[in-house]
């Protein structure tokens, strides 16, 4: 892994993207394809429910009493033909319609009841999740955000979240009105006649099976198609990123026909899904017409001996009709089940990941950071055998401001990352004030460090709220005094709605310059005892960098600081100056007494020099000879 950890090479071109997020979507496909429902599994999703037990218990009792409803008004079409029509009873219809009004309005009651509560506890247990989410990634050390890709890890907190509540609600709800229809249709239907009952209670297994056969293919086809529809979204975007490329190499005919076997996979998944999703439910109805027709024969010679009567036979038809629907709800929280399963194995993954850097048992809170400190042989590794750090050792005095210079990749970042204490040593120590820094508690070392990035974020708001992001609790007279500090105060105050203009998202309204400006007056108002600059001026013009400059100095006053530089003109006052290759310290000293040696700080400083020169003055590297360059930049430096 490069050294540089907040560097651009981090970010994607936009095919790379595309054909990226087409690999990830492929890849949770066969996540979800693989899921296995497991007890541990099963125990952890229905332990989603336990503080909200009492919301679970009431949306259940009223579920169960709509669909006891549902089945027991069929029963009363029976009473209604047997007591009303056949007897020519008008009382008795009259009695019960009042009866059957009232149950309806009861009915419509508890639907109401049992809406609301799936729908309030799948907000809380979204709630709960999301939470529980967002908090521990808060945990979760550098090194995990550095081998996961973020949209996994939005994904798992937002649509795997979702599902998994979807289930917990929805899918409960669906089953638990599935089985307790089937459940009480076949207790009337006993009731009625238990021989006629028998028949069904073998007839409705089966349509069960079929129908969850039918589900499973299914799903298999629409994933099929899902995957075919990455692969084309990856190779759309692709051509249409390198349209110069494929046009300058004549490659529209072999690209057309490589989109056409592409297209056609995903048009052959998408037909046998729509030919089995056409075939379902007519395969289910034949079941049923057997059964009907089985219902109908056996009922007719029961009504023969007085058995059975015919608004009997009318209630077992309306049952069994009315199970089809049951059984296909059963059948298509079968098929979702699994996606929710998936969800939730990769929720408990990412809940269960311990962060790498956390605090030791008995750790204290650091007094101060103010003091000195020392790297004495530390060794650090990004992955096995890849080694950044070999042996590194270096003493700091309280106040020292110390610039670290060298080629991208010789660990620079990595040395400022661990003395945030955002990774640890892989051996060696870092002692603050004589003491292993592990020994303190995170919080109170994070606490008292200042950090400006090479490239600014800001959060949606306003651009004091984004500098009130450093203390929570400061005035806004102590925000407008640290804008004052980092030289920020004056473009804000530029603003259409000065300190109370948005900056918009990520700070897109306003340049790299002012966000950097934003930025280091945060970290002014922090009063961090430790100050980090990593590149901070690298992404800016001439006169913003002065700027900056005239801010770091400001806040360098009084507090340790380490400077990660691009722009050799911007450490020149540092107390000391490490050049840092390989993990090593290759030189060390002021930037007077390292130009003196003439060795990696002189060659990369008169190169530098060199190449703003040309630049200035608009002279090509070629045109110029090497020998008369370099006593130009000797002679510059010389005069400074």
């Amino acid at each position: 892994m490069r050294d540089e950890f907040f560097s651009s090479s981090f970010i994607l071109h936009p095919s790379s993207f595309w054909n990226f997020m087409s690999n990830e979507l492929i890849a949770i496909e066969e996540e979800e394809h693989t899921a296995q429902l497991t007890a541990q599994t099963l125990r952890r999703i229905l332990g989603l429910l336990k503080p909200h037990w009492k919301w679970v218990a009431g949306f259940l009792v009223a579920i169960m009493l709509v669909s006891s409803f549902d089945a027991y008004f069929t029963y009363l079409n029976k009473q209604i033909i047997d007591e009303g029509i056949e007897l020519k009873n008008p009382a008795a219809i009259i009695r019960i319609a009042w009866i059957y009004g009232a149950f309806l309005l009861m009915q419509a009651a508890f639907i109401f009841v049992f809406v609301y509560l799936a729908g309030v506890l799948g907000e809380r247990v979204q709630y709960d999740l999301r939470k529980t989410l967002f908090n521990h990634l808060q945990d979760l050390s550098l090194s995990y955000y550095a081998q996961n890709a973020v949209g996994r890890l939005i994904a798992r907190v937002t649509s795997d979240t979702g599902r998994v509540s979807e289930l917990l609600t929805w899918g409960v709800v669906d089953s638990t009105w599935a089985i307790m229809n089937i459940t009480t249709s076949l207790i009337f239907m006993t009731v009625i006649n238990w021989r006629l009952a028998l028949i069904v209670s073998v007839i409705i297994p089966i349509m069960v099976f079929v129908a969850a056969r039918f589900q499973k293919y299914i799903l298999v086809e629409f994933r099929n198609s899902r995957r075919a529809n990455s692969n084309i979204t990856g190779a759309y975007n692709e051509n249409i990123q390198g349209v110069r490329v494929v046009k300058a190499l004549g490659r529209e005919d072999a690209n057309l026909v490589e989109f056409q076997q592409l297209t056609t996979k995903m048009y052959r998944a998408s037909y046998r899904a729509a030919w089995l999703s056409a075939l379902f439910l007519p395969t289910v109805q034949i079941i049923a017409a057997f059964a009907l027709g089985a219902i109908v024969w056996y009922g007719g010679t029961q009504i023969q001996i007085g058995l059975i009567t015919i608004g009997g036979i009318q209630a077992f038809v309306s049952y069994l009709t009315f199970m089809m629907w049951p059984v296909q709800d059963l059948a298509r929280v079968y098929a979702e089940t699994q996606h929710s399963i998936a969800s939730a194995e990769r929720i408990f993954k990412l809940a269960d990941t311990p962060p790498d850097v956390h605090d030791r048992s008995g750790a204290i809170a650091a007094e101060t950071l103010l003091g000195e400190i020392e790297f004495q042989q530390v060794g650090f590794f990004y992955e096995e055998r890849k080694s950044v750090l070999r042996d590194f050792t270096l003493k700091v005095n309280a106040g020292e401001t110390i610039a670290l210079v060298g080629p991208t990749g010789g660990g620079k970042s990595t040395i400022v990352n661990l003395l945030c204490r955002f990774y640890e040593p892989s051996k060696g120590v870092i002692k603050i004030n004589g003491r292993d820094y592990m020994d303190y508690t995170l919080e109170s070392i994070h606490n008292k460090i200042g950090i400006v990035l090479q490239t600014p974020h800001l959060f949606s708001g306003t651009a004091r709220e984004n500098i009130r992001y450093g203390r929570l609790n400061a005035t806004d007279a102590e925000v407008e005094a640290a804008a004052k500090i980092a030289g920020a105060h004056d473009f804000i105050v530029t603003l259409d709605k000065g300190y109370e203009q948005n900056v918009g998202e990520s700070g897109n309204l306003l340049s790299v310059g002012q966000k950097q400006l934003i930025s280091l007056a945060r970290a002014a108002l922090a009063k961090p005892e430790l100050f980090i600059m990593d590149e901070a001026t690298s992404s800016v013009d001439t006169l913003t960098e002065a700027l900056i400059q005239k801010g770091m100095e400001a806040l360098m006053k009084g507090r340790t600081s380490f400077v990660i530089a691009h722009r050799l003109s911007t450490i020149r006052r540092a107390n000391r100056i490490l050049v840092i290759e390989d993990g090593r310290i290759a030189e060390q000293g002021t930037h007077v007494e390292l130009l003196k040696l003439r060795g990696h700080y002189y060659r990369l400083y008169t190169q530098q020099f060199r190449h703003e020169l040309e630049a200035a003055y608009g002279v090509a590297e070629d045109s110029v000879d090497d020998s008369r360059k370099n006593v130009t930049a000797d002679s510059v430096m010389v005069k400074r």
